[in-house]
Formats: C-alpha cells, sequence, structure tokens
C-alpha cells in the first residue's frame, strides 16, 4: 500500500498569491497549495493532509479580519475545512491575537488540533484534549501525533497563555509515542512538530544556541518509534532527508512549497513494514491558483485591500527603503521615526527596533495603511525593562555580530544571520543613545563608541528601555534582556500605535540625528 502525507507548515495568512505591498503577482499562498493537493489526492488513492502550525497569522488580510471583521468565521479556517485538513498542530503564531479567537478558530475547524505537550496548568491533561489521531488506510493504522516548540512562553504574552503550560517536546514525545506503539498497537508513528532542527542533519553538529526552540535532531535521535516527522518553525526547505532512520521535511513557508512524504507499506504476519519512505517539496511556481477556493474568502480580501488604500497621512522628506544595507549602516528617517513613536508611546528616552525584512518599503509621501503593515509586518507589542549599561553594550556587541568582518571591498551579512533562514529581523537599532560599530574589529569587540547625553554610558548604571516583547524575552539570542525587570507593558500592536502616531498629526517630518553609524 501507499501513503502519501502531505504538509504545510508555516503558511502565517497567505491566501492569495499576491505582495500587499503593492498587490505584485507573488507565487505562494493556500490559492496555489489547493491546486497541488487536489492533484495529488487524484493521483493517490490514500493521501493524509496535516498542517503544522502558524496558519492564522501574518498578513494583512488576518490582522484586518482579527482587528475589524472577526464576528465572521476565520477566514484560514474556512478554507482548511474545504481543503478537508485530517488535522492541524498548534504554531507559535496561533496564539498571538489571545486565546478567545484562538479557541474560536478551534471550535470552527472540522478537523482536530493536536496539541501533546500544550497542558492544562491545573490538570497536566493535554490543554486542548487531543495529543494525537489515528488515521485507518487498508487496514493499517497511521498515528499522528502533535508537538509544539515549548519555547513559546519566552515570546507570547502571559496573558494569552493563562492556565496553559507547555511542557518539554521530548519529554511528551516519548511519552506519547511509546503509547501509540505499545498501548494502541498502531503500525506507523507520524509526528508533526511545530519546531524545527537545532543541529546539522548529517552530522549532528549544533546549528544554534540550544535554548530548547528546536528540537528536531533529538526527537529523531532520542525518541524510539518515529517513522515520519513533520516539521516547520525556521521556515527552511527541507527534502529527501533522513535523521537515524526517520524520514523528515520541512515546506518553507507562505504557501511556497507543499511537502510530501510518500510510504510503501506491507501488511505481513508479522505486522506492517515499511518498505520505503520518501521525502520531497512540491513547488507551487508551475501550478494555478483554485480560484474557486479563493472566490469562498474574497470578501474578506475585498474588505482587506479597502482598509489597506485609506490614506492616514503624509511624511515630509524621504523613509523610503532603497538598499536595505544602507539602512542597517547609518542612521536613517525610517528607523528614527519607528523609535521615536516607540519612545512616545512609552515614555522613555532609549529604544531599538529593527528593518524586519529587506522587503520592507519605506514609507513615500502619503502612508495608507499597506504602508504601515507592509513596514511593520509582525503583531508585536513593547514591553519597557530595565537593564544594565552593560546590557545595552552587550545587546549592540549582539547587533554587531550581524556583520561580517570587513574584507576590504564590502560589507556583507554574517551566516548567523542569513542560515538556516533569514534572521535580519535580529539587528537591531538604537535611538536615545550615541554609538558607533566597527566591523573590522572581531566580534565581540566592535562598539568603539557608546554615550548617553553626551558622556560615556555608565555600564553599571540602570537605564530604562522600549524594545518589542520577542526582544524583552531575550529571543533572537539576546540573554542579557531575558528576566529583567518589566517596567511597564504596552499592550497594543506596534502597527496601530505606529497609525495613530501619523492620524494624530497627520504630518510627520523624516528626520535624522546621526547618533549612530558602521564603520570599517
Amino acid at each position: 500500500m501507499k501513503l502519501v502525507i502531505l504538509e504545510t507548515s508555516d503558511i502565517h495568512g497567505h491566501i492569495f498569491p499576491i505582495q500587499y505591498a503593492n498587490n505584485d503577482y507573488e507565487h505562494s499562498g493556500l490559492g496555489k497549495i489547493a491546486s497541488l493537493i487536489r492533484e495529488q489526492r487524484e493521483e493517490n488513492n490514500h493521501v493524509l493532509l496535516i498542517d503544522n502550525g502558524d496558519l492564522i497569522q501574518g498578513t494583512p488580510l488576518t490582522y484586518h479580519y482579527v482587528r475589524l471583521n472577526h464576528e465572521k468565521p476565520n477566514p484560514m479556517i474556512v478554507l482548511a475545512n474545504k481543503l478537508q485538513y485530517d488535522a492541524a498542530v498548534f504554531g507559535n503564531h496561533e496564539f498571538n491575537y489571545g486565546q478567545q479567537l484562538l479557541q474560536k478558530a478551534v471550535d470552527e475547524s472540522h478537523f482536530p488540533w493536536l496539541s501533546a505537550n500544550i497542558l492544562n496548568q491545573e490538570t497536566k491533561e493535554p490543554y486542548y484534549g487531543t495529543p494525537y489521531i489515528i488515521k485507518k488506510y487498508e487496514n493499517i493504522n497511521i498515528g499522528i501525533l502533535g508537538l509544539t516548540t515549548h519555547y513559546i512562553p519566552n515570546w507570547e504574552k502571559p496573558e494569552h497563555l493563562n492556565n496553559i503550560e507547555f511542557e518539554d517536546v521530548i519529554v511528551s514525545a516519548k511519552k506519547w509515542v511509546a503509547y501509540l506503539k505499545n498501548q494502541l498497537h498502531v503500525d506507523v508513528v507520524v509526528v508533526s512538530y511545530h519546531g524545527g532542527f537545532e543541529a546539522d542533519l548529517d552530522s549532528g553538529r549544533p546549528t544554534e544556541t540550544l535554548t530548547g526552540e528546536n528540537q528536531g535532531y533529538r526527537l529523531c535521535t532520542e525518541v524510539n518509534g518515529i517513522d515520519v516527522l513533520l516539521t516547520g518553525h525556521q521556515h527552511r526547505q527541507i527534502e529527501n532527508k533522513k535523521v537515524n532512520g526517520v524520514v523528515v521535511v520541512q515546506p518553507g513557508c507562505n504557501g511556497t512549497h507543499l511537502a510530501k512524504v510518500t510510504l510503501e507499506l506491507e501488511k505481513t504476519s508479522d505486522g506492517v513494514r515499511i518498505l520505503s519512505k520518501e521525502s520531497e517539496l512540491l513547488p507551487v511556481v508551475e501550478v494555478k491558483e483554485d480560484q474557486k477556493l479563493l472566490e469562498s474568502v474574497s470578501e474578506y480580501e475585498s474588505e482587506t485591500q479597502k482598509w489597506l488604500d485609506q490614506p492616514i497621512g503624509k511624511i515630509e522628506g524621504d523613509m523610503t527603503v532603497k538598499d536595505p544595507m544602507e539602512i542597517r549602516i547609518q542612521d536613517n528617517p525610517l528607523i528614527e521615526f519607528l523609535n521615536r513613536v516607540q519612545m512616545e508611546a512609552a515614555g522613555v528616552d532609549i529604544s531599538n527596533t529593527a528593518l524586519f525584512d529587506n522587503k520592507s518599503p519605506g514609507f513615500g509621501q502619503f502612508v495608507t495603511m499597506r504602508d504601515v503593515v507592509s513596514n511593520y509586518i509582525y503583531p508585536n507589542t513593547l514591553k519597557v525593562i530595565r537593564i544594565s549599561g552593560q546590557d545595552i553594550k552587550d545587546g549592540l556587541e549582539r547587533s554587531a555580530s550581524y556583520f561580517k568582518t570587513y574584507n576590504g571591498k564590502e560589507i556583507e551579512v554574517s551566516q548567523t544571520f542569513t542560515t538556516p533562514k533569514p534572521q535580519h529581523y535580529n539587528y537591531d537599532m538604537w535611538e536615545g543613545i550615541d554609538y558607533i560599530i566597527d566591523i573590522s574589529k572581531p566580534v565581540g569587540e566592535r562598539i568603539t563608541k557608546l554615550e548617553y547625553k553626551g558622556a560615556p554610558i555608565d555600564l553599571s548604571g540602570q537605564f530604562d528601555v522600549v524594545m518589542n516583547n520577542y526582544r524583552s524575552g531575550g529571543a533572537g539570542d539576546y540573554p542579557m534582556y531575558k528576566g529583567k525587570p518589566v517596567i511597564k507593558d504596552i499592550p497594543i500592536d506596534v502597527s496601530e500605535l505606529i497609525a495613530n502616531y501619523i492620524l494624530d498629526r497627520k504630518v510627520v517630518k523624516a528626520t535624522v540625528n546621526h547618533n549612530w553609524k558602521v564603520v570599517y
């Protein structure tokens, strides 16, 4: 018997094949993925379809739905129901909009959401009730177990995780895989894990700081009985790989690929033999989007497009992004503006932020909601934390490691910020302090000037700094911020703060005070 397992992961609200910044066509989204799913179902008798998390957040359409339209059914669930998913797994971004909206999405789903390691704090039972499902094909039992990175409390607002705790993925996997094999006697175990790999798939060499955020390699090497591991979270494209005999796959992000695992199974008197197992990625480039499917959410799209093009204010000067590297090597009006919005909202005089994506367009003369959500693409909120001058310096040194040591010819980005996935959002730029980064010097020794109010910063002094909630928890390899006193929590999405700032003023001047630069 041949079983085909199809996986989507990290769709992040992408439905239509467009870039919302300019509505250019883009080879991505569930509309195109749907065509691949249909083809696979036409070609194969037994197809299992799983979503591996980060489904309901990530585009202006899903943002508009949550903020202004959430009395309607969730558009991502409307589509998933029509595509007849067998199950879904919770990703970290499922929690971004709070438990009420997440529970609404779960309730609207015609399929189960799997969560073996998301537990009720009091009962220690799976919070959403369904750790696994079992599917039967030609008298062969396939067990599918859902797991989610347990690092979520380091990013998410505490109020979004009330009465929830996240058990270590390895602990949960060992318990539930053994239960599926020994108590329920399933023939094949498929683990769908919203997490990625912490080690090189071939050598086992660690590839990231061992935070426990990603544990895919350990799942393959330490948990007996897993046959297939579906992964995500890292936005990598992984195919044709096995780790310790476990076939693994990861389909990138935004619906650019559909992951496919093919199992050849044989029922014998001694049980089920897996004759072969292979993984591959199916790109959406050559397929047309499923127009009938898209029509079912066309009203959501139409309302989003109208909302995005509402003008909210005007910029005097230049806040456009012409070259992302240029933005990151010297103070510029766009980053200074974002920091000033944060500083005003928080009532402090030191701030950091990032240019989150190299596709960020900046702001033209007339600003719309489309411009705001195209530049600030994450549903972050702000926190003010109290840190030392040494913490500030250490944070700046971490950001300074974004650059390769200068080679005398060109400025290049360090591989640690591009592999296994782009992490441009982990390079921070500051306002309220004066500093210089010298990229001719070794990593860790690059901050050659650091001043506050015209004098060298007191490394033992205490400073209140506003930054996004993701960074304030130490995410992005900034451990110097983790666990520091939270002086103020601003529970409004930064994109809303930006829009409100512009709406209040109508006209915003592009200013730059040249408080920092990169030299070599």
